[in-house]
């Protein structure tokens, strides 16, 4: 009789962080850890998904919300950590950057808003002007980002949207028995960087080997993030004597 295959594909879900963490020390040749070796794996792991976020953009970590335009408000805040438990439904949680927006009106019709930077919003001369807003300027701040619209909506546009696609944090890794917040194709390179940052403290002779392998990992990783469109490339036409 042959034999079955499981049927599952939930792997990545049921490998919880003390799984992960074993996995990690085992790397390193060491088994049977405890206390505050567990407690500073879950420390390691945690800088270690916030560094990830200096590796570019994550594509599971890409969500989308809308803010609600006030008449004569240019700017708009989202917090980068999670809700505080106040019962203020219209705040928006865990924004680390945002990456695009469109003007939506009543008719739901959405018009691309340009995301500019600070010297150039900085050389608007009227920032107080009222209409439909067509730039908007992103500042990153500590523990939120804010949203900065040009033109500065009016009554004309009061209840209207900015709809937004935004960079998520990837979530803390807080208990030992929950799974983390990063899809399947990155649990390879999460214990082989585990174990690069134990053995910094651990085992600094191995060190360099754990690096190697955890850069490795993680690149092709990020090579697979994404989901990839069609690319066409045309030459520009120039005529300099017409």
């Amino acid at each position: 009789m042959a034999n079955t295959t499981s049927g599952t594909t939930t792997f990545d879900k049921t490998f919880a962080i003390d799984e992960i963490i074993e996995e990690s020390y085992e790397r390193l040749g060491m088994q049977g850890v405890s206390g505050n070796q567990l407690r500073s794996a879950r420390r390691s792991l945690n800088i270690m998904f916030q560094e990830w976020g200096n590796r570019g953009l994550h594509y599971w970590e890409v969500g989308n919300s809308s803010f609600t335009l006030v008449d004569g408000q240019a700017v708009y805040t989202a917090f980068r950590a999670t809700s505080d438990g106040t019962s203020d439904t219209t705040a928006i949680y865990g924004v680390d950057d945002i990456l695009e927006a469109v003007y939506r009106n009543a008719s739901s019709v959405d018009t691309s808003l340009t995301k500019i930077d600070r010297s150039t919003y900085q050389g608007i001369a009227n920032k107080g002007a009222e209409g439909t807003p067509s730039q908007y300027f992103v500042q990153r701040l500590i523990d939120r980002v804010t949203l900065t619209l040009y033109l500065t909506p009016g009554s004309s546009q009061a209840g209207h949207f900015v709809n937004f696609y935004f960079v998520k944090r990837i979530q803390d890794v807080g208990d030992y028995t929950n799974a983390t917040d990063v899809p399947y194709r990155f649990v390879p390179c999460m214990a082989s960087g585990l174990a690069y940052y134990l053995s910094q403290k651990f085992k600094p002779e191995l060190t360099q080997q754990m690096k190697l392998l955890y850069e490795d990992e993680l690149q092709r990783a990020l090579q697979e993030d994404g989901s990839p469109s069609s690319s066409y490339i045309t030459p520009k036409a120039y005529y300099p004597n017409v």
